[in-house]
């Protein structure tokens, strides 16, 4: 089972490659909004946005995913309710990427409704997830 280490070894990187991601989204939306829209600064944040879901966030959610996966098959966890639970918040992450990516297309379309305060508040949606998830995984409390 060598094979496993290295895939937990994916999986721990892409996961933190993810969460970045996940952290930094939202944040460069906080500052997007003082932009105007078609202004040099929001034409900026637009072009960085779509890098950092393109070439880091959605690589680093399938990578996830797959890993993820394959470990919990080599692991047999399917039926434990911990995993259970871990794969409902994991697929909660995941339509968070999806509405943070609907969010940027907003932004590139110059039709953003979210105010500043309202991403400010969706950044720690991530953070709750996420130490949710870690308890679940190395704490296994059900």
């Amino acid at each position: 089972m060598a094979y496993y280490d290295w895939i937990k070894a994916l999986h721990i990187i892409a996961v933190i490659a993810w969460m970045a991601g996940l952290f930094y989204l939202p944040r460069l939306f906080v500052y997007h909004t003082r932009a105007k829209p078609g202004s040099e600064m929001a034409q900026t944040f637009e072009v960085m946005e779509a890098k950092l879901l393109r070439i880091i966030m959605n690589p680093a959610m399938i990578v996830t995913w797959l890993a993820g996966l394959a470990l919990a098959r080599l692991g047999g966890w399917e039926a434990q309710p911990w995993f259970m639970a871990k794969f409902a918040l994991v697929v909660l992450m995941s339509g968070f990427h999806m509405w943070l990516a609907g969010r940027r297309r907003d932004f590139a379309a110059g039709r953003n409704r979210i105010s500043e305060r309202g991403y400010r508040l969706a950044n720690e949606i991530p953070t709750l997830l996420m130490i949710a998830i870690v308890i679940l995984v190395v704490v296994k409390p059900f």
